[in-house]
């Protein structure tokens, strides 16, 4: 599971100082909440809307799709929490300990940085692995759902378990920082496709 994200942590090629912390704070609690309701809402206010026409455009054959983007995302937004719980059920994790640990802002900065570009893994290329763009959103939206349910109420400890990556070494609570930061970054992808100059318009 760590090769397949090795595309979206080469993004993360600088390292930061910052304290390390032992548990997850009500600071971080919030900031996590908010960051993640934030980024659905983004992507709910770019795509609800669109037609058939606007949501399968592509410019040329290497551009992703909007429909395309939507499927990556939910495909993502699985798989990264798949990996984070992964990593809180094994004991070794805690014994990983980071050298110079990013902020949440850092981290969200580096992922969301649309001048660098990442190559997806396989696993997580759209491939028609739902019927439509409607349905790939439904998972999105209710993997999401369940996730902020997640953030709002766990005690497990998201701090001191960490993630070892091609980039460094991150907390479970940054690896699902991660998860929105990822969704976000698509979000602007598809922000940039619906300003293309052959974009289907209403």
């Amino acid at each position: 599971m760590k090769q397949v994200f090795l595309g979206l942590f080469c993004i993360l090629a600088s390292s930061f100082a910052g304290p390390e912390k032992s548990e997850i704070t009500p600071a971080d609690r919030k900031f996590a909440i908010d960051y993640y309701l934030k980024t659905k809402q983004r992507l709910l206010n770019d795509v609800q809307q669109l037609t058939d026409a606007q949501l399968n455009y592509k410019p040329d054959s290497s551009r992703w799709s909007v429909a395309q983007c939507i499927e990556h995302i939910a495909l993502a937004e699985n798989g990264i929490w798949q990996w984070c719980m992964m990593t809180l059920k094994n004991d070794s994790a805690t014994l990983i300990k980071p050298g110079t640990p990013v902020t949440n802002e850092q981290l969200i900065a580096a992922v969301t940085d649309r001048s660098k570009k990442a190559q997806a893994p396989e696993v997580l290329r759209p491939g028609n692995q739902f019927s439509g763009a409607k349905e790939a959103l439904a998972a999105y939206l209710s993997k999401r759902d369940s996730t902020i349910q997640f953030l709002k109420s766990t005690q497990e400890p998201l701090e001191t378990h960490y993630m070892q990556t091609p980039a460094g070494t991150l907390s479970v609570f940054q690896g699902l920082l991660l998860l929105a930061a990822h969704s976000e970054r698509h979000t602007l992808q598809i922000e940039e496709l619906m300003k293309s100059p052959g974009f289907p318009r209403k």
